[in-house]
């Protein structure tokens, strides 16, 4: 909101200045007639008045500017804040990742070694026991 208010201030201030420098050339707004025209507008006075009227205009342009650097400042350090989050966001997703596999690993590497363990205490021997008596 502030980029736009700054933005039409700014385009205000320079659309009045070069109207005023457009509208009045030639030798019949020159000002010793003590006139100036903007908009149609006639404005009665001397160079010091007309000179007054350029530093508001000037001092208005230099408002809308000020705003809209100020409002792309402060969109930028949003931007910057909310790239940083993400990044941290991926960081720690991929931390989490590395985590979970390695869990997964040691899961499956304490359920291999229970069965190969579970299997080294039956006897290992597929041959049917013979009875002792001979039958």
């Amino acid at each position: 909101m502030i980029i736009v208010l700054g933005l039409i201030i700014l385009v205000a201030a320079v659309v009045v200045g070069v109207v005023g420098v457009v509208t009045n050339t030639g030798s019949g707004h020159a000002l010793t007639h003590d006139s100036f025209a903007v908009f149609g507008y006639h404005v009665n006075g001397s160079t010091g008045t007309l000179f007054l009227y350029g530093v508001i205009v000037g001092a208005v342009a230099l408002l809308g500017l000020s705003l809209l650097l100020t409002g792309a400042r402060r969109a930028s350090r949003r931007g910057h804040a909310a790239r940083r989050e993400l990044e941290q966001s991926r960081r720690e997703t991929a931390t989490a990742g590395r985590e979970r596999d390695a869990l997964i690993d040691q899961r499956d590497a304490a359920r291999t070694q229970k069965t190969s363990t579970q299997g080294n205490d039956s006897p290992q021997d597929d041959r049917p026991a013979i009875p002792e008596d001979g039958h």
